[in-house]
């Protein structure tokens, strides 16, 4: 290095300008993120929330998110589980995870901050017992808070929650297109004589006219089940399974993906079994051979420009996630996920 060289980073990054950023991007964001003293709120500190957003106490029964443009809500059910039980805890587990963002260097975004968006609290169920009764639940909330202009993005819970969703997202959008993310299509029948499980949500919200099986692409599907996905090929969904995402690569699934939704209103569902349990042992029906979580940052970070919707993170089950890695990669995937929702109201 040049005696110049040092120089010029002498002066302008020591003494009075030690603490200056000089980047005009980087030092908007450190203005939103740092007070003027210099202090930043410690991520272990204080009462946690989803993705350290502001906790927002919802009256159920006269329920106002007119100021929010995001509502992060739990959804703590694992009544329709068909193998390990305990996603009903995911909520708490992804609340519990420090240091997720608040900047997406990637997307250039820090969307806690970008965006009016607040931590709502969990669904209100009326009975632990009751599955049809906590979808009727589900639904309800949806549906006030879509009324009111704002973006739901949900973290479960079991992945049945997403049938309630679509219910309130296809009644205001009509049939909706999806991008799903999982090891599971989750379109299967009935399970020993029930209807309703998380192996099916999606076949129910076709066949009730809520989502488009024809602008509908799920990704990272593999495993022992795949006799139970006749109605994903039959209905018209796009499957790609984990190994020919492997082989055709990342760039290539965002570009099916986003050709195949176009501008119709999208959403965004991400289980985190999709993710290979080398990296994600903390949910109910792990399959090996899945996505890292690079592969997947990488590919919610690509589908920037969508009309999105809404969005989930289900199946955490951080009771069979010794080391809290799968909390932290779902936490993780509910930041990009949001983070595409600042990126949209940038636009």
């Amino acid at each position: 290095m040049s005696d110049n060289h040092l120089d010029y980073l002498k002066k302008r990054y020591t003494g009075a300008a030690e603490s200056i950023i000089h980047d005009e991007h980087f030092a908007s964001v450190a203005d939103r993120v740092i007070d003027p003293s210099g202090k930043r709120v410690a991520p272990y500190a204080g009462f946690p929330t989803l993705l350290d957003a502001p906790a927002r106490n919802i009256d159920w029964n006269a329920p106002d998110f007119s100021d929010l443009d995001v509502a992060l809500i739990g959804m703590p059910m694992d009544l329709a589980i068909s193998n390990r039980n305990g996603c009903r805890f995911g909520p708490r587990a992804l609340r519990s995870i420090e240091r997720i963002g608040p900047y997406n260097h990637v997307l250039k975004v820090a969307p806690t901050f970008d965006l009016n968006v607040a931590d709502v609290g969990d669904v209100n169920f009326r009975s632990r017992y009751d599955l049809p009764g906590c979808h009727d639940d589900i639904e309800k909330a949806v549906a006030a808070i879509v009324a009111q202009g704002v973006l739901p993005l949900s973290v479960g819970g079991d992945h049945s929650i997403s049938l309630p969703i679509l219910r309130a997202l296809g009644a205001k959008y009509g049939p909706v297109a999806m991008i799903h993310i999982d090891a599971h299509c989750d379109t299967g029948g009935p399970f020993e004589g029930n209807r309703f499980h998380h192996g099916g949500p999606f076949r129910h919200a076709v066949l009730e006219g809520k989502l488009d099986p024809r602008h509908t692409i799920q990704i990272g599907i593999r495993g022992s089940a795949e006799m139970l996905w006749e109605f994903s090929y039959d209905s018209g969904m796009t499957v790609i399974h984990a190994e020919e995402f492997a082989a055709m690569g990342i760039d290539a699934a965002i570009a099916k993906a986003k050709t195949l939704v176009g501008d119709m209103p999208v959403y965004l569902s991400f289980d985190v079994d999709s993710l290979d349990p080398a990296f994600a042992p903390g949910t109910g029906t792990p399959e090996v051979g899945g996505l890292t979580t690079r592969e997947a940052q990488a590919l919610l970070r690509g589908l920037t420009g969508l009309n999105l919707i809404g969005g989930d993170v289900v199946e955490v089950a951080p009771q069979y996630d010794a080391t809290t890695n799968t909390a932290h990669a779902g936490a993780q995937m509910l930041f990009e996920i949001l983070s595409l929702m600042a990126v949209a109201k940038a636009k």
